[in-house]
């Protein structure tokens, strides 16, 4: 199985559900387009931090992003 994208947003945003998703014991990769942009020298939109997980542990998070989603 492979990555699967669970978020894209804001690099605040990003991060707190990455906590909220670590504390459950699940692994997130946070790719930061924002960070990689500024190192390049062009600027990128607010909603260019993407949250990953395993496939395999959607059914694990779903409930944890749809609370996350819904709390926005």
């Amino acid at each position: 199985m492979g990555l699967m994208k669970v978020f894209s947003g804001s690099e605040i945003l990003a991060l707190s559900l990455q906590e909220h998703l670590e504390v459950a014991g699940i692994a997130t990769t946070i790719k930061n387009n924002i960070q990689s942009g500024r190192l390049a020298g062009f600027g990128t939109s607010d909603l260019a931090v993407e949250v990953f997980i395993q496939e395999t542990d959607f059914n694990k998070a779903h409930k944890i992003i749809e609370d996350f989603r819904m709390s926005l």
